[in-house]
């Protein structure tokens, strides 16, 4: 079937007419869910599902996404269109993908070299689902469940039922988990680990090495746990839950799992290796910044592994509610080792934390900021051993900061430097142009 509609005008009779022949061919090889489909558009980028109406309308009105040229999400087999680039293939579609395969023997791999749940991980990769089964395995199953899951926004409760319900149809004696806690704890040993840290509800510290044993903060004295008096008695602030959770996901191990991957591995040497040099500034590797710390840290620059980072954090509502009291920052890093195509792209965007409470920490982000600081200095300073699935051998993994994302008043929360007042710029600092309204006495830099 021709795909060139998809890069034709939205207007053109072409491109209607393709948009018609792809509803036609999602119609008759998808058994669509109450009679919905994945929506390819550029809004809903295949993650949700619409009618057929709604379907052209998005398509027409948006714009079909120009990456998906094979149908994966609406039963398509990859192996029809061998005609396709690979750089094609690489680059569109990330998630469809079904390389849970792969991945199992990449984690097994690389836990091997790292010498520890490496057993685990490899007696749930062999074992059959139930006697006989020869295409499923007990981790395999386990993990495209779990990608269902995510996709479809499924709750824990449901999971579970979905799990017993499996459980029973399957053949006397499976190894199918009948539960969401069970199946997690597969999962565990592939080093997605996170941790929960206990934080002081007034942002003064976190419950954490030195202050891991105390019940109330020692700088403001607030108690630790929900209490319903704060003058109650030492047995009573040790009871209820924590008034505030860091949410802390490790990012060493989530590094390693990226050179586990032999296509990830590497792609992350692509600047180096595959990048054009022409002068042009087309990928942050051409900017003077990369080629000043290459100049400033020889011995860094040396092995193109070693990756430099973009950090972006801001505050976001996610319940869509401009009254809502909760506020939650997403703490996001950014690979720039990457090719450009791919570094933006939502599977390579690491999520190392999620601050959310009542309100936003302000200049106390610091505070939360220090577990992944104490992981990116340990990069910096000594670095860590990974073993690298494309060249098959283990190397001294470092990291730098290379950058940070950000809007202005995230920027001083994050630097510390004052954006308000009469010398906001951080580049002037104090030549910095501005003008003090007389009557409505508000700061504004004209000429600046």
């Amino acid at each position: 079937m021709d795909r060139s509609w998809i890069n034709a005008s939205r207007i053109s009779d072409v491109h209607e007419k393709g948009v018609e022949e792809f509803l036609q061919f999602a119609k008759r090889n998808v058994t669509g869910v109450n009679n919905k489909y994945y929506c390819p558009c550029v809004n809903c980028l295949n993650g949700r599902r619409q009618d057929i109406e709604l379907i052209r309308e998005h398509v027409l009105c948006d714009g079909f996404l120009k990456s998906y040229t094979i149908w994966t999400w609406h039963s398509e087999v990859l192996e029809q269109y061998s005609t396709v680039s690979a750089t094609e293939c690489e680059y569109s579609n990330l998630y469809s993908e079904d390389c849970m395969e792969d991945m199992i023997r990449d984690i097994g791999e690389d836990s091997f070299h790292q010498a520890h749940v490496y057993g685990s991980l490899k007696d749930d990769s062999e074992t059959e689902l139930y006697l006989g089964c020869s295409s499923f395995t007990r981790l395999s199953t386990v993990l495209r469940l779990f990608k269902i899951k995510a996709r479809n926004g499924w709750t824990d409760k449901s999971f579970t039922e979905l799990l017993e319900l499996f459980h029973q149809i399957l053949p006397e004696g499976n190894t199918l988990p009948t539960s969401h806690y069970e199946a997690k704890k597969i999962l565990c040993p592939m080093g997605m680990e996170y941790r929960k840290i206990h934080a002081c509800p007034n942002d003064c510290i976190l419950y954490r090495k030195e202050f891991e044993g105390l019940h109330k903060c020692p700088r403001c004295g607030v108690s630790r746990y929900k209490v319903k008096d704060n003058d109650g008695d030492e047995d009573d602030m040790k009871k209820g839950p924590p008034v505030k959770v860091l949410w802390y996901l490790p990012i060493i191990p989530r590094l390693r799992r990226f050179f586990a991957n032999v296509k990830d591995a590497k792609n992350l040497t692509w600047h180096s290796n595959g990048r054009i040099c022409d002068g042009l500034l087309r990928h942050p590797a051409d900017s003077p910044q990369w080629k000043k710390i290459d100049c400033l840290y020889p011995e860094f620059g040396s092995d193109p592994r070693n990756l430099r980072l973009g950090l972006s954090t801001d505050g976001m509502n996610p319940y869509d509610n401009l009254s809502s009291k909760h506020s939650s920052w997403p703490v996001l890093l950014i690979i720039y080792n990457l090719p450009y195509r791919l570094c933006m792209k939502r599977k390579y965007m690491i999520l190392s934390m999620m601050i959310s409470g009542p309100r936003q920490p302000g200049n106390d982000i610091d505070v939360y900021l220090s577990p992944l600081i104490e992981d990116l200095r340990l990069l910096w300073d000594e670095g860590v051993e990974v073993f690298d699935a494309y060249q098959k051998v283990n190397f001294n993994l470092r990291a730098l900061l290379f950058c940070t994302i950000n809007d202005f008043l995230a920027y001083g929360n994050l630097s510390g430097y004052s954006v308000k007042g009469h010398h906001t710029c951080p580049i002037c600092e104090e030549s910095t142009s501005y003008h003090q309204l007389k009557y409505g006495r508000k700061t504004s830099y004209i000429g600046h």
